[in-house]
Parts: structure tokens; sequence; C-alpha cells
């Protein structure tokens, strides 16, 4: 067996004395393991860091097997989240994100998503909202996407100012009014093109990205919104407060 194929790192662990198991997220082939032999070498340390984008070509004799990878970088970007304390944050969260989906289950959208992300990281004005969408993606990838289209109640596509944490669809503001207390809210960088959002936008995206991850992903899994996450947003939110 053997194919070759764009991948995001998202992590490493030390096998053996040399060697690594690299973890990617491939374009055609999903989040995907492999043995990198010489892996934890001076020569491949800088290329194997979360957030890099490397060409690699898997071998194995049989598909279940975990495999052998050959890499080569690409875009070796992680170097610049060094300076960016939300940008650190950033790629172990987004990689946590990924890791919610099955292995080996292809995603080519969320792989597109995430190298744009990565990308555009280091502007906390432009990673705030593009991290709530990931996490809308996430969801959708999952089988619980939100219908933020149009309200529920009037079929209305303006004014959609809240979310029913009951149906996970829009709301419009005069239909969602008499139980705004029981409502999340929407922001407006979701719902239609704002021309300048602020902290506290970007505050009630991931309030009602984390409802819904939470109810919905992590606690039938046992499992509760994780330190990254927290991290992640408090490194953020710190940083966009210092950029107004």
């Amino acid at each position: 067996m053997q194919w070759t194929d764009e991948g995001i790192v998202l992590g490493v662990k030390r096998h053996g004395e040399a060697s690594v198991i690299l973890e990617l997220m491939t374009r055609e082939h999903g989040r995907h393991l492999g043995l990198v032999r010489g892996g934890a070498g001076s020569r491949m340390r800088p290329v194997l860091q979360p957030g890099n984008s490397v060409n690699a070509v898997w071998r194995a004799r049989l598909d279940e097997h975990l495999g052998n990878y050959a890499v080569e970088g690409m875009r070796l970007r992680a170097a610049e989240f060094f300076t960016r304390p939300h940008a650190i944050f950033g790629v172990t969260y987004l990689a946590a994100l990924v890791r919610l989906l099955p292995e080996r289950d292809p995603h080519a959208s969320v792989h597109a998503a995430l190298d744009d992300i990565l990308e555009r990281l280091g502007d906390p004005l432009v990673a705030a909202p593009l991290a709530v969408r990931f996490e809308l993606q996430i969801l959708t990838e999952l089988g619980f996407g939100l219908d933020l289209a149009n309200c529920a109640s009037t079929g209305a596509t303006a004014e959609l100012v809240y979310v029913s944490p009951k149906s996970g669809r829009a709301v419009s503001r005069g239909a969602g009014e008499p139980w705004a207390d029981k409502m999340l809210r929407l922001p407006a960088f979701l719902a239609e093109t704002a021309a300048n959002s602020s902290a506290g936008d970007f505050t009630d995206g991931f309030a009602l990205t984390g409802f819904f991850l939470a109810r919905h992903v992590l606690e039938p899994r046992g499992l509760a919104l994780s330190e990254e996450r927290a991290h992640f947003i408090a490194a953020i939110t710190r940083a966009l407060s210092s950029a107004a």
C-alpha cells in the first residue's frame, strides 16, 4: 500500500530513540498516523512542528497497519507563531478539534479550512472569526450542523440575533425577544457580513459553538470543553484587546 498526499502536522509522539509517530490532517486521507524514522533528529525536527504543511508519502504492507511516512516540508509556518501566544495556543486547540473526527476518514474541506486559518492565525482579528467558523464546520462534519440561514419561527432572513439552544436554528429579534434570556446570541459575523466585529461578538461566537460542541460531541464521549480551548480563547481575547 502506498499513497502521496499533502498534510498538516497535528502532533508527534516520540517512538524509540530516533523515530516519531507523526499525526497529519491530510487532504485526501483524513487524519492519519505513520512512523517517521529519524523524525526525532535535528534535521526533521523543524519540519515536524504542529501547524506546518508537508508533502507525505505513506507506505505499509497492509492498509490497517500504522505504516511509515516519508515527508518533505512545504510551508513551515510554525516558527512564525512563536512570538504570538494566541497562535501557539491556537495550533494546539485546532489540532484537538480535528482529533474529534474519525481517524482515516476523508474531510477535504476540513483540511482546506485548517490550512486557511493557519495561514492567517497571526492576525487575531482574522483568526477569531475563522476559529468560530471552524468549530461550526467540525459540528457539521460530525452531523450536528447549525441552521443559521433563516428564523426557525418565521422563516425571515433579517435581524437574526439568537439561536435556539434546543433546535440549533437561528431566531429573529422579534420572534426571540420574549425568550431572550433562554436564547444563545448569534453574532453578526455569523449571520451577515459585519464591517466591524468586537471582542464581545467573538465571545458570543465561542459561547455558541462551545454550547453545541459540549452537548452533541463532548458530553456523549464523557468529555468536557478542553483547557486548550480555554487557553486559546483567553489568549486571543488579550490579543484583540491589545489590537483595539
